[in-house]
């Protein structure tokens, strides 16, 4: 197991330290200042941190002795050797993090549910603590929306009589100019036609207005 000491976190040089998602000021002793790297055990916390794919807090990592009992820290915690980690839990399951840890090859567990973190270390096998409770699914399922069938949709029924009417009103149109040109023994039925073809006129403006105050209901509804 390789480890090298250094007096402040800031004595580190950039070239031999190598665990590009964590800062010698994360692993350093919270109380002084002091570093002890442990190669072995930050390799495989950069590992845990590829394999989670999400930053790992670091609440603790190595401890001098004096700031080990400052607090409350085992007489023989893995701690001061550079070997143990505590990772917040706040944007981790601590199921699939445990999982993980156990993967990459930790071996020492403890849960502090109530602090909300978990301790890993290097080992030997064991574990301490109450694990986390399950939590709860943080989204709730959301029904699918409501939506018409667009054959049976009132908009495409609408749309589709203004259609009709349009196309209807100018064939009307044209009909009566072949008729005045060419029929003059049927030319009483002009006026007739010019009826027809307001009346067409009038349905597909009505199929607009249905088309129009569909696409509004739609939208007061809900509904895309």
């Amino acid at each position: 197991m390789t480890t090298t000491f250094y007096p402040n976190w800031r004595d580190v040089p950039d070239t031999v330290w190598r665990w590009g998602d964590f800062s010698p000021a994360e692993i350093a002793c919270r109380g002084t200042g002091k570093l002890l790297v442990n190669e072995a055990a930050l390799d495989k916390l950069q590992a845990l941190r590829d394999r989670r794919g999400k930053p790992l807090i670091v609440r603790s990592a190595f401890r001098t002795p004096e700031h080990n009992r400052a607090v409350g820290g085992a007489k023989r915690s893995k701690h001061l050797v550079g070997a143990a980690f505590d990772i917040a839990m706040e944007n981790h399951d601590p199921v699939a993090f445990e999982e993980a840890a156990r993967e990459v090859g930790f071996l020492g567990f403890g849960f502090y549910p109530r602090s909300g973190f978990i301790h890993v270390d290097l080992g030997p096998e064991r574990q301490w603590g109450r694990r986390f409770p399950a939590r709860e699914t943080a989204f709730a399922v959301e029904p699918p929306l409501a939506r018409e069938v667009l054959a049976e949709s009132r908009t495409m029924k609408g749309s589709g009589a203004a259609g009709v009417a349009t196309l209807g009103a100018a064939g009307v149109e044209v009909a009566q100019d072949v008729l005045a040109e060419t029929q003059s023994s049927i030319l009483p039925l002009v006026p007739y036609l010019d009826t027809l073809r307001w009346v067409f006129i009038a349905v597909a403006l009505i199929g607009i207005a249905v088309a129009i105050y569909a696409r509004w209901d739609d939208w007061r509804k809900g509904r895309r």
